[in-house]
């Protein structure tokens, strides 16, 4: 499949080829945003799934605490259920009996890797593991 991709400001949309085209505000080029990006916040962290009837939680430890939030919001309004573990209650009970709560924020240090930055957010799970002891997990 040929053809190029053309990065133009809105003003430029007259240059559009007719296979492929990104147009980008704001008249950024493709390696601003890709910097952008890269030196966004990146936020992990830990939260719960909670069925507020019976009190259930299931435990989560995520690098992109954002995007889980997003995730949960997007299956609660679609009515898909977000983790196969819930799927009975959430069939059940509905997706509404649902809450998206979050236990601890982790910042990604900027000399941090990855991998560092994961083995972290895993370490915060098992100390709300421990915290949570009392709770009826799912």
């Amino acid at each position: 499949m040929g053809g190029f991709y053309f990065y133009l400001s809105v003003a430029n949309r007259h240059l559009l080829n007719k296979e492929r085209c990104v147009i980008l505000k704001d008249n950024k080029t493709k390696k601003e945003l890709q910097a952008q990006y890269k030196e966004r916040e990146i936020i992990g962290g830990v939260y719960v799934i909670k069925n507020v009837l019976n009190n259930k939680i299931l435990l989560v430890a995520t690098t992109d605490l954002q995007g889980s939030k997003n995730r949960f919001e997007f299956s609660q309004k679609t009515g898909s259920c977000v983790d196969m573990k819930l799927q009975g209650d959430w069939n059940k009970q509905g997706s509404g009996q649902f809450v998206f709560e979050t236990l601890d924020e982790l910042k990604k240090g900027k000399t941090q890797t990855a991998e560092e930055f994961k083995t972290d957010i895993g370490v915060l799970k098992e100390m709300w593991l421990d915290r949570l002891s009392d709770k009826d997990f799912y």
